[in-house]
């Protein structure tokens, strides 16, 4: 036989190896080959006020930005030094199997099925479902008295189908496709109520356009645990945790809740014990 077809033959048989091997480990949510090292890349909402918001001149603002930023701070990042991706709903898991993103602080519930494909630092924060209404409405003080109302939420949301099913099933159930027009609905008059967690409905109260405008019914229809989203197995999540801990000890955590819902007058539950899941 040839020697240098021999060569090249196990030359060629050793590559396909290597890329076999290196595309299994990128489908199993490995870090590209070319990550930076000093870059922390995390995924976050771009079009939620007070939670994650990306703003017009790009900077990034809202309760989860700040977790995020300081989570990497503590795992020694500094803020230039992280690569902010958008985490929308439906996408996160997959961004976290695929190693797109090195954790995700994204209004992300902990729940059984998520679960099952990812891994849940926190909780650091405990919302609920609530109502936003307008301020000077007096005519819904409780759950039931959505009855006959307009009920808002955005389409596919689980929120207002959850208040006519189990809480008013009289309620008047009108979908919108984002949260920015029930908003303009509400003020204007055109719906009654917008529901969904009212950490989100705090941040949309908390703008200054409509700062003043709107009140939070305060009903907390259910709980949600929301948690810091990693890959399984990753030892990411001892290590957030540790810096939750310690934003939660230090005053930080409560400066970020005053900064973000503050102004819309958003009675938060206490931090969270990390770990401890509140059904």
């Amino acid at each position: 036989m040839n020697p240098l077809r021999t060569t090249r033959t196990l030359v060629a048989s050793a590559t396909a190896v290597v890329l076999a091997l290196g595309t299994a480990s990128l489908a199993q949510g490995a870090v590209p080959a070319d990550h930076d090292d000093d870059q922390i890349t995390i995924g976050i909402k771009f079009d939620q006020p007070g939670i994650g918001l990306k703003t017009p001149d790009g900077t990034y603002t809202g309760f989860d930005v700040d977790v995020a930023t300081y989570i990497a701070k503590q795992l020694g990042h500094e803020p230039d030094q992280i690569v902010w991706k958008e985490a929308k709903s439906a996408d996160r898991e997959t961004m976290l199997q695929r190693g797109d993103v090195d954790f995700i602080a994204a209004s992300y519930s902990i729940n059984d099925e998520r679960a099952e494909k990812v891994d849940f630092a926190g909780p650091y924060l405990l919302a609920h479902q609530d109502v936003l209404i307008r301020a000077d409405d007096d005519s819904i003080k409780q759950p039931s008295d959505l009855n006959d109302k307009r009920l808002c939420s955005v389409t596919g949301s689980t929120s207002a189908q959850n208040v006519k099913d189990e809480i008013a099933p009289d309620a008047q159930l009108q979908e919108y496709g984002g949260y920015s027009e029930c908003l303009t609905g509400l003020e204007n008059g055109v719906i009654d109520a917008l529901t969904t967690d009212d950490s989100i409905l705090a941040g949309y109260a908390a703008q200054e356009e409509f700062k003043g405008k709107f009140k939070l019914g305060g009903f907390e229809l259910s709980n949600e645990n929301y948690g810091i989203g990693v890959q399984k197995g990753s030892d990411l999540k001892d290590k957030i945790n540790t810096a939750l801990e310690k934003m939660v000890d230090d005053g930080s955590w409560d400066a970020a809740v005053e900064k973000n819902f503050g102004p819309a007058n958003y009675q938060n539950e206490p931090a969270p014990q990390i770990g401890v899941i509140v059904d």
